[in-house]
């Protein structure tokens, strides 16, 4: 099973950013995506899980052969894909457990959907696993929260939907180091478990270390320009992206 990317050309307002990607990402794989800002990298992201302001061009994408290039984003959700935000939304007014039972359920059948019961016996499982205290279920959707927690929050909701196909906008950004291993530890989990497969954006190779992703990709103005394993990510953090740039830019 594989989500494939094929040729696919992006336009935000008008301006064409991502220019030309073709790419698989396979099941029960980590593919991390790195490049400097600007580069692309969210526009990927939020393309694949049909963002509306996010135009396709040109090109298509595949979810286990299946053409998703234009279909609507409950419906790349209910056929696997889950996408968590680099810069989560609050939503005052409305409680994690409220609005988890709501996401899970609506990704299930009718005769499938949880119980209020079942749904709170699941919920109280999954926030054990990822040390959350129980009374966080109570609070608003990232309403008030710290950056730490609101990735805390992105990865319950990961653990809650067990998408066949999980992007991350970078999960690792404004957390700590006991954060950042459990981050790593829900993914690796739900990867052995579920045979989910990952996108995962990032800027920084510390969570890799991790996670040992089988891919890394580099992504440099809206287009690949280099692919390789773990090695890669280490030369990255080491070298920056100089080499990728023209000369003027890599010496700015």
């Amino acid at each position: 099973m594989t989500l494939e990317i094929i040729d696919l050309h992006v336009e935000v307002d008008g301006k064409e950013i991502i220019k030309g990607i073709t790419v698989t990402f396979h099941h029960g794989k980590i593919h991390a995506l790195m490049g400097p800002n600007g580069s692309g990298k969210s526009t990927l992201a939020h393309a694949i899980i049909g963002h509306p302001r996010y135009k396709i061009t040109k090109g298509r994408i595949l979810l286990d052969g299946e053409d998703i290039t234009f279909a609507k984003p409950t419906l790349r959700a209910r056929k696997g894909l889950f996408l968590s935000f680099q810069y989560p939304p609050d939503i005052p007014g409305v409680t994690i457990r409220n609005f988890l039972r709501t996401a899970v359920n609506n990704l299930r059948d009718e005769d499938t959907k949880y119980s209020v019961v079942a749904f709170q016996q699941l919920l109280k499982e999954k926030m054990a696993e990822l040390a959350i205290d129980p009374s966080f279920a109570n609070r608003y959707v990232n309403d008030g929260l710290s950056g730490g927690e609101k990735k805390r929050l992105e990865m319950l909701q990961l653990a809650m939907l067990e998408p066949k196909y999980g992007i991350l906008d970078e999960p690792d950004s404004g957390t700590d180091v006991d954060a950042l291993k459990i981050i790593a530890e829900v993914i690796n989990k739900i990867k052995r478990s579920k045979g989910t497969g990952f996108l995962l954006i990032t800027h920084y190779n510390k969570i890799l270390k991790h996670l040992e992703p089988d891919e890394v990709l580099v992504l440099v103005k809206g287009q690949m320009t280099d692919v390789g394993n773990a090695e890669l990510a280490d030369y990255i953090e080491s070298n920056g992206y100089a080499k990728y740039l023209s000369p003027r830019e890599g010496s700015s």
